[in-house]
């Protein structure tokens, strides 16, 4: 059985979630979620509350809300699909204060007609702002799905955008 080691954070007005195992951080939650969230990420794990695990991110993520930080620095432990895991490399190639959207995304990772897919493996992206998947937006523009809802990605485009 999987641990993993989680700590509730009061960050800038709002309270994350942060998860981590022994090899890296394997989960950041939405604004104010609690561990419901992170069950629809990982079942079967033994979880245990130590918040010193979780300390490096948890200030990392404080600055980057605070627009003091534009590129973490940890080691992550996520997995997913080879499909997931494509787009969420290409995620992680999107620059600070810059968008793209889920069009550009299929054909960055070769698969031109899978743009419904690639929003789907978004949606499975379970490190919000660490692997960006705020910064796409629909063809068109608009903010689009996000996990952590729509004023929260609006938050965060809006944060990148003026702190440039």
């Amino acid at each position: 059985m999987k641990t993993l080691y989680y700590h509730q954070f009061k960050l800038i007005g709002h309270t994350y979630l942060l998860a981590t195992t022994a090899k890296g951080l394997a989960f950041v939650g939405s604004a104010d979620k609690d561990l419901k969230e992170l069950s629809k990420f990982y079942s079967d794990v033994q979880l245990i509350d130590d918040e010193s695990k979780l300390t490096k991110i948890a200030t990392e993520l404080k600055a980057y809300l605070s627009g003091k930080l534009e590129k973490f620095d940890v080691e992550l432990d996520v997995s997913g699909t080879a499909f997931q895991e494509s787009v969420w490399k290409a995620l992680e190639q999107i620059p600070y204060g810059q968008t793209r959207n889920y069009t550009q995304i299929a054909e960055e990772i070769h698969k031109p007609k899978a743009v419904r897919a690639v929003g789907s493996a978004i949606g499975k992206n379970p490190v919000l702002m660490v692997i960006p998947c705020h910064r796409v937006i629909t063809k068109a523009g608009k903010v689009g799905q996000y996990r952590g809802g729509a004023v929260m990605k609006e938050h965060l485009l809006d944060l990148e955008s003026h702190l440039k």
